[in-house]
């Protein structure tokens, strides 16, 4: 008994420091514009010794508490992990972004992030291109881009993952520092420029991740388990989408993507073709009609040609920009019905700079601007290619996502499934069971 009250007291208090703003106030990443006078002003700050030390000891802390709390139930127990995540946030703003960002994928790559045990509402659930997802929420590409950490980010309830870019041959990527922060607007500029380590590193891991699932069908004897396995995908418990791209100095970009389909499609659940990076020199002038078409009947054509099963070859996407024309969306939805494709994602990052933005120094930065800013104008072009494609095509809505009404605006607005990123590594995993929890009310309502 004296457990369970000290539980409680214990969770009473995270709740109202947290409802209070007592960890909130400070949990978003620093902006590179509040570094000393005395460097630079484009130079972002290296990464704290003292943050790497407070983040090891907040990490303690929350070790023990869970020991503490453990006896409790596995529901409770494992509200209490995600909601005690919070706690680390402020410690993470203290490194410099790009380390912060490196920390968290070796975090989830060796297990050390809470895993989601409560089943997802049935509500929730849905079926696209015959994969059933538990859930539509998932997280956009860019985050784990060499597949290092997917049963990690799946165990934290994604409905889905997507990994890359990732590109034929390992290329650094642009010069660093290529990650800035805009705190207050909720925001990052980046230009990492498919930093990847490569099809074949990425294929080694994809291959390992799928020899697990397979043995796990395997020696799945009864039928709840048979039953388990078939709501999941080629990598676990959620869906995996494998994003493609193309090397910076590689002058027959189909080539790239032709290849990445014969090297990691038989991990995927489904492939997405990257067109619309700003950070790749000409890479956004294959979304012109006669340049997606060419390249998109090329990479069908690569994909159809090899052996499968009874699933058929995984669905083909294609990630286009938030920055295209009337014309251009036109023109992507004409050849989008034409070719059959299986889906686009809306949208990558945006090359513009939102007035609420503009205030900020590190606006001035050059690259992809991503979070909430861009969340209005990616919704908008959302709406408008749900028309232009007569709702044949499903979309992926990824923009700007910060709640669980965002969400929900999202589905509103035309997409079948969500993405988020920038929202994600501002809040950290709590924030997972927070939109799911609030999508599940609005479809409720």
């Amino acid at each position: 008994m004296a457990v369970r009250v000290s539980s409680k007291i214990w969770r009473d208090y995270l709740y109202n420091k947290v409802k209070s703003g007592g960890f909130g106030a400070t949990r978003h990443w620093s902006s590179a514009a509040q570094t000393p006078t005395a460097p630079p002003p484009k130079k972002i700050p290296h990464s704290s010794k003292k943050g790497r030390l407070f983040t090891g000891a907040a990490i303690g802390l929350l070790i023990a508490g869970g020991a503490y709390v453990s006896t409790v139930d596995e529901a409770t127990f494992c509200g209490w992990l995600f909601s005690a995540t919070k706690l680390v946030n402020p410690f993470f703003a203290l490194l410099d972004a790009e380390v912060a960002h490196r920390l968290a994928v070796s975090a989830a790559a060796r297990g050390l992030v809470p895993r989601e045990k409560r089943p997802d509402p049935s509500i929730l659930g849905l079926e696209v291109w015959g994969r059933k997802f538990s859930n539509p929420v998932g997280l956009a590409a860019g985050f784990d881009k060499n597949a290092e950490a997917v049963e990690g980010l799946l165990g934290l309830g994604f409905g889905f993952v997507e990994v890359g870019s990732v590109t034929p041959v390992p290329q650094e990527g642009n010069p660093k520092p290529r990650i800035f922060r805009l705190r207050h607007e909720g925001a990052i500029i980046n230009r990492c420029g498919f930093n990847s380590e490569g099809i074949f590193a990425v294929a080694k891991r994809l291959g390992i991740q799928h020899g697990k699932r397979k043995l796990a069908e395997t020696s799945s004897t009864s039928s709840s388990s048979k039953d388990e396995v078939k709501h999941g995908g080629k990598a676990g418990p959620g869906i995996l989408g494998v994003n493609l791209g193309k090397n910076k100095t590689s002058e027959d970009a189909a080539a790239d993507y032709v290849q990445g389909v014969h090297s990691l499609s038989q991990y995927a659940d489904y492939l997405v073709i990257n067109v619309s990076s700003p950070n790749t020199p000409g890479l956004r002038k294959l979304q012109g009609r006669k340049q997606l078409k060419d390249l998109v009947k090329k990479v069908q054509g690569a994909r159809d040609e090899m052996q499968w099963g009874e699933e058929g070859p995984p669905p083909l996407l294609v990630k286009i920009a938030p920055d295209l024309s009337k014309e251009d969306l036109e023109d992507i939805a004409a050849v989008s019905l034409a070719l059959r494709l299986d889906g686009l994602i809306i949208s990558n990052t945006t090359i513009s700079r939102p007035d609420s933005v503009r205030q900020n120094p590190v606006a001035e930065e050059s690259g992809g601007l991503s979070g909430k800013p861009l969340f209005n104008l990616s919704t908008n072009m959302l709406k408008e290619m749900y028309v232009l494609t007569r709702g044949r095509i499903p979309l992926i809505g990824c923009g700007g996502i910060s709640s669980g009404e965002d969400a929900y605006k999202k589905i509103r607005a035309g997409a079948t499934l969500v993405q988020l990123y920038t929202q994600f590594a501002y809040e950290g995993p709590a924030l997972i069971p927070q939109i799911k929890m609030t999508f599940s009310f609005v479809h409720y309502l």
